[in-house]
């Protein structure tokens, strides 16, 4: 019987030197991407309901699970969705803080720096 191939194989074939490994974590750091447009796109759909706000906050997230769900063929589910939640969460704060004015109080930045560690920290054990 033939071993199933994962949906993204074909990017291995691609690039030979890439480990699927590897091509998983890509795939999550692009989900945290997504969910970085996902966040804005709700923060502005928030304020002003229009279409093109809303596509960012759909395209966002949307991106976000197809990504994460990919990356769960390569990767642990719980470490890459661990990982994935913590660099969305640090993200987002980092996001609202710099776009739009949230504080910058030493609490919430020492906070979304104990969540990189954390991820940090999860990925060098993975």
């Amino acid at each position: 019987m033939d071993e199933q191939q994962a949906t993204l194989d074909f990017i291995l074939d691609w690039f030979p030197g890439l480990s699927s490994t590897t091509l998983g974590w890509i795939l999550v750091i692009l989900a945290a991407g997504f969910e970085f447009l996902g966040v804005i796109g709700l923060k502005k759909y928030s304020e002003v309901k229009n279409a093109i706000n809303g596509f960012y906050y759909l395209l966002g997230f949307g991106g976000a699970f197809a990504l994460l769900y990919f990356s769960f063929e390569y990767l642990q589910v719980s470490i890459a969705y661990a990982v994935w939640i913590g660099i969305g969460t640090a993200g987002a704060v980092v996001i609202n803080m710099i776009f739009f004015g949230e504080s910058k109080s030493i609490g919430r930045i020492v906070s979304v720096l104990l969540i990189v560690a954390g991820v940090v920290g999860l990925k060098y054990v993975s």
